[in-house]
């Protein structure tokens, strides 16, 4: 179910349950600010998810509210977790959806990683 963009942050999303050891995770980084770990659904055979370690709802959200730390921390660390998987040279996308009509699942910004194969157009025509 999609959720809007600007809600206000739900501490009992999925996200903050694996943030707070609640819920496991198959980790590939953390530093003080991410935590990114393969998607339990996977869309690619690379599916790698990033987000913030602070409960943000959205890009929109963490853009506005972030300190310029958290998304220094944030931003490097996705150029991070591409360079573990090894695939900055082939090549990967990145996909934040936001809100209903992004597609936005999760009310815990984050970023998705998809690699491993040619992944096609952006958006179906």
């Amino acid at each position: 179910m999609a959720v809007k963009g600007s809600v206000p942050y739900d501490p009992q999303n999925v996200f903050a349950r694996i943030l707070r050891g609640e819920l496991p995770c198959n980790k590939v980084y953390e530093n003080d600010y991410v935590l990114a770990f393969h998607d339990i659904a996977p869309k690619a055979p690379i599916h790698v998810l990033v987000i913030p370690k602070a409960p943000y709802v959205s890009f929109a959200d963490f853009s506005q509210n972030a300190s310029e730390a958290e998304i220094t921390g944030f931003t490097r660390a996705v150029g991070q977790v591409a360079r573990i998987l090894q695939v900055d040279g082939p090549g990967y996308r990145l996909l934040s959806n936001v809100g209903e009509e992004g597609g936005q699942e999760v009310p815990h910004f984050h970023v998705h990683i998809f690699a491993g194969r040619a992944l096609g157009p952006m958006l179906p025509e």
